[in-house]
């Protein structure tokens, strides 16, 4: 059976343009020829066996089927790093779903992408005395002072992507943090360069280092990538989210001319990067089918999905379960209001291409509704 899989409407730091990587791998062009002899045969073998895993098309649910029946007449509020950002939006979509299945009210702010923005909207969320606050896309650290104030004020803090590691977190203090396990996510997009290269790749990575996850994840990515000798990291660069619209279409101009057929992968933290550098890539007479061949590692929104069907500059994304982990975002404020503890579940990491996409424009696990549902009494 294939999972449910349901369309979401989904999107400061100078830029640093570095080079960092092994020995370059012979062969690897933009019509992608594969040599004769693999870059790494051992980290290969073990990168094959990963991707096939990660495409399976089944993704049976396997979270939480037990936990506090809902409560009622909760109020919550979500802080948007940027609504532009498609995996913030998509999420806010999920809790807005969840929240009215629970008979709870949930309203949206938009931080606007800007660190003024995002602490006017705390302080927006902390006038309309919410029972739960979401920060999502951002880096708690950002809004401090409004973070102190909700703690102080016992109001759960729950993120989405807002720190590098899933769970609850004591510093800043947030009941549970809902992501994908950054390490896989990371290790998995950096395989699949890997295992599709043959060993052989000239690699530009993309990243919003003003983002602790989003940093970490590219710093993994590249250890990752420098586990095979054949895998050449021609590029890591710095682009802030926010900015990726304006500035995208020059930074790939730029990476054309420096490397030219020597850049035949790329991998971001974002898919939307890829929105933003097609234009540039189908300018310079690029195959949106060919080299270079790119991933995104996160978020898999809808247009993400629309650019690997429809093998337009984007070959793969390793795309989070935006509306899942929005009706779990729901949940642990459930699991927080009852008393309980949280879920400890975290998705699996997932790759999507053509071959396995199914046509869909998101993914998720089969059967979160139904069993959130159960869960909570409805």
């Amino acid at each position: 059976m294939h999972p449910t899989r349901k369309a979401v409407v989904t999107a400061a730091a100078l830029l640093v343009m570095a080079t960092a990587g092994c020995d370059s791998g012979a062969g690897a062009t933009a019509t992608h020829r594969r040599s004769s002899k693999p870059g790494c045969p051992t980290t290969l073998a073990r990168a094959e066996q990963a991707v096939k895993k990660a495409e399976e098309a089944n993704a049976p649910w396997k979270g939480p089927t037990t936990g506090p029946k809902a409560v009622h007449g909760k109020t919550l509020v979500y802080i948007a790093q940027t609504l532009t950002n498609p995996g913030v939006a998509g999420v806010a979509q999920g809790v807005q779903e969840a929240a009215e299945i629970v008979g709870w009210r949930a309203r949206t702010l938009n931080g606007q992408g800007t660190p003024h923005g995002i602490r006017a909207a705390f302080q927006q969320a902390l006038r309309l005395k919410p029972d739960g606050i979401v920060i999502s896309g951002f880096d708690p650290a950002i809004a401090a002072e409004g973070v102190k104030k909700a703690n102080k004020a016992g109001i759960p803090l729950i993120g989405w992507h807002a720190t590098a590691t899933p769970g609850p977190s004591k510093d800043p203090r947030l009941f549970s943090n809902v992501t994908s396990r950054v390490e896989d996510v990371a290790k998995i997009s950096a395989d699949w360069i890997i295992a599709r290269s043959h060993g052989h790749a000239g690699v530009v990575l993309f990243s919003d280092t003003s983002i602790p996850f989003a940093k970490r994840k590219s710093d993994l990515i590249k250890k990752e990538l420098a586990t095979c000798s054949g895998t050449e990291l021609l590029s890591y660069t710095n682009l802030p989210i926010p900015e990726a619209n304006r500035r995208s279409i020059a930074e790939v101009r730029s990476l054309l001319s420096r490397f030219g057929r020597k850049w035949t992968y790329s991998v971001a933290i974002n898919d939307l990067y890829f929105r933003h550098a097609a234009p540039a890539l189908r300018a310079a007479g690029k195959d949106g089918a060919g080299a270079p061949f790119n991933i995104g590692a996160g978020d898999g929104d809808p247009s993400a999905f629309q650019r690997v069907n429809g093998k337009e500059f984007q070959a793969a994304t390793v795309p989070e379960p935006l509306s899942e982990q929005g009706w779990q975002i729901i949940d642990e404020f459930n699991r927080a209001f009852a008393g309980a503890p949280d879920s400890g579940y975290i998705a699996p990491v997932h790759i999507t291409t053509a071959a396995n996409s199914g046509g869909a424009l998101s993914w998720d696990s089969e059967g979160y509704r139904q069993a959130y549902r159960k869960i909570w009494g409805d």
